[in-house]
């Protein structure tokens, strides 16, 4: 039996870093109870300036100090899959720990729900998001079904000789070459381009101007 949780504050690429940190610390028999400590500390200084890199900082020193400070050899592992964990799906959001705090949230409460429901987990599909930049791409990606061949608007952002860098969607910057166009385009207008490559990811890797 499946069960699907609703978070409304969450976008769809959030809830599936939920679910990859809940998916994640389970296959490695970590402890609910620990994450849930670690998430208090992030509650008691989430206004505070920097508190997304505190929060890192506090991981880091869990798992250094580990032996000294756990229960028992399990607790020190338990600290590494946590850091391990936050650090590869939630560096994108050091600068906005009050979402941290949300992600981490529904990771406790999905972390609990796979422990109580023995279903394999299979593979952790989330994305691995470096920066707030690539976080709002991965967004616009999730929320756009695109396929080559489709025609999207686009606004000019730059002309470089028979270069062109068009913005998609207001995220998407892509710069291509557009011999035949490039001279009858100028700096903030707005064309029609046509998408004939997409990466693996479901983004966009190539378009042409139609207009």
């Amino acid at each position: 039996m499946t069960v699907e949780f609703f978070a409304q504050s969450l976008t769809e690429v959030q809830w599936q870093i939920a679910h990859a940190i809940a998916q994640t610390l389970v296959k490695e028999n970590a402890d609910a109870n620990e994450l849930g400590k670690a998430i208090a500390y992030l509650r008691a200084f989430v206004h505070q300036e920097n508190a997304g890199t505190k929060f890192f900082d506090y991981l880091k020193t869990l798992v250094k100090n580990g032996r000294h400070i756990g229960h028992s050899k399990r607790t020190s592992e338990y600290y590494e899959s946590m850091e391990k964990a936050c650090s590869q799906y939630l560096k994108a959001y050091q600068n906005d720990a009050p979402m941290m705090l949300q992600i981490l949230g529904w990771a406790s409460r999905l972390m609990r729900y796979y422990q109580q429901n023995a279903e394999p987990i299979g593979e952790i599909t989330a994305p691995v998001i470096e920066s707030a930049r690539q976080a709002e791409i991965a967004e616009v990606i999730s929320a756009h079904n695109f396929t080559i061949g489709q025609i999207l608007e686009a606004k000019v952002t730059a002309v470089k000789g028979n270069k062109v860098t068009y913005e998609i969607l207001g995220t998407i910057k892509l710069t291509e070459k557009e011999p035949k166009k490039a001279q009858f385009l100028s700096e903030g207008q707005v064309v029609k381009v046509e998408v004939l490559d997409l990466k693996e990811d479901g983004s966009i890797r190539k378009v042409k101007c139609t207009d």
